[in-house]
């Protein structure tokens, strides 16, 4: 897969090691997007910051992280690959001094390329920099020839002509006319590769899907009491909270097992039955929505789930995704509800043909058994791929999730 580097100037120091000076095409404050890179793993250091000042008064900042190699020299990121998924930082294999780049920043290499020569014996040399216009020599300009003055004659005035009046044109900006703001308020930055696939795949989708949205709503009133009576124990013995989202995963792999048609693609002239269930969840992230990969949910309990979850939510959280991370999946769950979307027909994730939307739980009046009470209720959304779910397949599949999800013993039962 081919990879983009953003390597960004760089500064050498004393002690032969280096830090990396992030720039873009578009040099740009980058203390905004902090949260956006990978941190230290368990064999990096926290990351540090230290701020220099480059002539003209401009600031860039001196981003560095530094990995242990090997012989146990002090070794730091260099560059960092951008894909279509992830970002990953490129670290040195050996401590030393950068002597070339290789490659430039924004080029599109491929595994195996080499990006730059490092040297190991190498003198530190200080980065050239270009001077300041102050400190560069002016040469003398030459001397202004002051013109003479032009003495015009007044031309001769002849008497004026009486014509009728023309109707005044009507001016360019009328008053209902938007006066838009001036080009000085806007700025213009490179959209990231990450955003870029975002955008592709989610366009690619429309184009490509029928889509259909059904819709039910789901009372959470035992969900919850299940949860809030078990919540302490669960955590006692398996070291992680009960979520709402893993009982919505096990509601949704008991809702395709009875649908198998749900969690299949079609592929050409052919449909493709996946006898398994690898649950995608969408997470929002500093750059972008990721949707890593709970694998073989079908075959895991609650803890499991959620253990899983809090996993991939964390290494979404740090850009730590890998692209094993991402790659597959054969149903989505989105949970809009956390940002408090009401309501909201999410689209397919490609190459699948399904995706469940979650949404915010708010008090409304239900009817119960003929009186009228507040319940807590959640809006579901199922959006499908027509050309292959008909709509009696898909309500169905909807309606398995509301009866699990409001009786979660159906779950114990296995009906």
């Amino acid at each position: 897969m081919a990879s983009r580097v953003a390597s960004g100037l760089l500064r050498r120091r004393a002690g032969a090691t280096l830090g990396l000076l992030r720039s873009y095409t578009h040099v740009r404050n980058y203390s905004s997007q902090l949260s956006a890179l990978i941190p230290a793993t368990s064999q990096c250091s926290k990351l540090t910051r230290r701020r220099y000042y480059m002539p003209n008064a401009s600031p860039y900042q001196v981003w560095s992280r530094s990995f242990a190699s090997d012989n146990g020299d002090k070794v730091e990121a260099i560059a960092q690959i951008e894909t279509d998924k992830v970002t990953i930082d490129v670290a040195s294999p050996e401590a030393g001094v950068i002597e070339k780049f290789i490659a430039s920043e924004g080029d599109t290499v491929t595994p195996g390329t080499k990006i730059a020569i490092i040297s190991k014996s190498a003198q530190p040399a200080e980065t050239h920099v270009a001077p300041s216009e102050e400190s560069t020599p002016k040469e003398p300009s030459p001397p202004k020839v002051e013109e003479k003055p032009k003495v015009e004659t007044a031309p001769k005035v002849e008497p004026p002509k009486t014509q009728a009046p023309k109707p005044t044109a009507p001016s360019k900006t009328s008053p209902s006319e938007p006066q838009l703001p001036p080009k000085e308020r806007e700025r213009r930055v490179p959209m990231p590769r990450l955003r870029k696939r975002i955008a592709n795949r989610l366009k690619d989708s429309q184009n490509t899907f029928a889509m259909l949205t059904t819709f039910n709503e789901v009372d959470m009133t035992n969900l919850m009491k299940l949860r809030s009576d078990y919540k302490d124990e669960f955590v006692t013995k398996h070291g992680v909270k009960l979520g709402l989202m893993s009982c919505f995963v096990k509601a949704a792999v008991s809702a395709l097992q009875n649908q198998p048609i749900v969690n299949a693609v079609i592929d050409g002239d052919d449909i493709i039955y996946r006898d398994y269930v690898d649950v995608s969840v969408a997470v929002g992230t500093s750059k972008g929505l990721v949707v890593p990969v709970i694998r073989d949910a079908d075959t895991m309990n609650f803890a499991d789930i959620e253990k899983g979850i809090n996993n991939l939510a964390k290494k979404a959280n740090e850009g730590a995704l890998s692209i094993d991370d991402m790659a597959g999946g054969t149903f989505t769950i989105s949970n809009g509800g956390v940002y408090g979307s009401l309501i909201s027909t999410p689209i397919i994730n490609p190459p699948q043909s399904a995706i469940l939307g979650m949404h915010s739980i708010v008090q409304r009046p239900v009817v119960v058994n003929g009186d009228i009470l507040a319940r807590p209720m959640m809006y579901l959304a199922l959006t499908y791929d027509h050309r292959l779910i008909d709509g009696r397949e898909a309500v169905f599949f909807l309606r398995r999730i509301k009866d699990v999800v409001e009786d979660p013993r159906r779950l114990l039962l296995d009906i």
